[in-house]
């Protein structure tokens, strides 16, 4: 069988490509819209027939490729029945089989983290996708989009850790550089579960976090109660959400629309895109330079100067980022709905540049 773990670095998302080596029918487990394109042309490179886009549950944290990916492969989408969504081409339950060529993975219904959470286990039983109801180490939170956590607790014990001690369990996320654990591992090393942690310990320790929500949760689940494809009729939210798949937008705890130095690198700074700097005239020309093609539209002037069409991709960009980000707040206040902040301004784009051209 041939297997990818890939990642999605802003969001610590694990994405999943196995595939038939004779066949060549793949499924992918928990595409990442901004990883699209490198999922796509590893698919087509590797010569893979995509039968279908898995979801692990419906996820608050990014957006999936599935629709683009269906749209691309003639893929079948595939989501829980617990799930409560029906863009999906198929609903699944327990004990369901998912096959790709002579393969097959077998759904495990593992509500708690969101009722409609699945783990997908190998017919062989010797690997298990567990999306977010068991991390390495860890497990999804459980306090918003229905959590429950006594029924992510008695999932975990029920569907997971009864499968061989040495199944090797693939998460939906990682923040600390691992890649895969065991059920051996995480019944004797996961601290919120492993054997010994009753019930109401873990409701308790679940309680106590406290997390933030994901900054991105209105714009994601938004998008991925429809597969990725995005309404038009929900206001305010789908125009955000519309607006925010022409880049691999991310926003900041104080919501500032920002792309990085490496995508901004690849694109052309001419035609649609605009690269606006709004430093000032003797910044332009100072040591730091500008980019080739951006318009020089200082931030004082900006408010008055803003003429373009609403809809028009804007990259803004200053010394270090701070400044720019006040620009990128203050043309989405204006109604400019495809627009970022350049994560690190200059700065980091000479870094980058720099380090390129070495």
């Amino acid at each position: 069988m041939q297997f990818r773990q890939l990642i999605d670095a802003a969001t610590s998302t694990y994405t999943y490509l196995l595939a038939d080596a004779q066949t060549k029918e793949a499924v992918i487990i928990d595409p990442v819209l901004e990883q699209f394109d490198r999922d796509a042309a590893l698919i087509e490179q590797l010569g893979l027939t995509l039968v279908h886009v898995l979801e692990t549950h419906v996820h608050a944290d990014h957006v999936t490729s599935a629709a683009l990916l269906r749209d691309r492969f003639g893929a079948k989408t595939v989501l829980s029945q617990g799930a409560g969504v029906g863009c999906a081409d198929r609903l699944v339950a327990e004990n369901d089989e998912i096959h790709f060529g002579r393969h097959m993975l077998r759904v495990r219904a593992t509500p708690g983290h969101t009722n409609g959470d699945l783990v997908f286990v190998l017919g062989d039983e010797s690997m298990a996708f567990t999306g977010d109801t068991l991390l390495v180490r860890g497990c999804g939170r459980t306090d918003f989009q229905e959590g429950d956590a006594r029924a992510l607790y008695r999932a975990v014990r029920e569907k997971i850790f009864r499968l061989p001690a040495q199944t090797r369990l693939y998460p939906g996320h990682d923040y600390r550089g691992h890649t895969v654990t065991t059920v051996a591992e995480e019944r004797a090393h996961n601290p919120r579960l492993a054997d010994g942690v009753t019930e109401d310990e873990f409701v308790e320790t679940m309680a106590a976090l406290n997390l933030p929500h994901p900054s991105r949760i209105d714009v994601s689940l938004a998008a991925n109660v429809h597969c990725g494809r995005l309404p038009t009729s929900q206001g305010r939210i789908s125009q955000v959400a519309q607006a925010e798949q022409w880049a691999p937008v991310e926003r900041t705890e104080q919501g500032t629309p920002e792309v990085g130095v490496s995508w901004l690198a690849a694109e052309p700074t001419s035609g649609e895109l605009l690269v606006v700097d709004v430093r000032q005239p003797e910044e332009w020309t100072g040591p730091l330079g500008h980019i080739e093609g951006a318009e020089l539209v200082p931030l004082d002037t900006l408010g008055a100067a803003a003429s373009w069409e609403h809809d028009k991709p804007i990259v803004v960009v200053c010394r270090s980022g701070k400044r720019s980000a006040a620009a990128a707040r203050l043309l989405e206040e204006k109604g400019y709905t495809q627009v970022a902040s350049l994560r690190g301004g200059m700065q980091a784009w000479n870094l980058a540049t720099a380090s390129t051209s070495a």
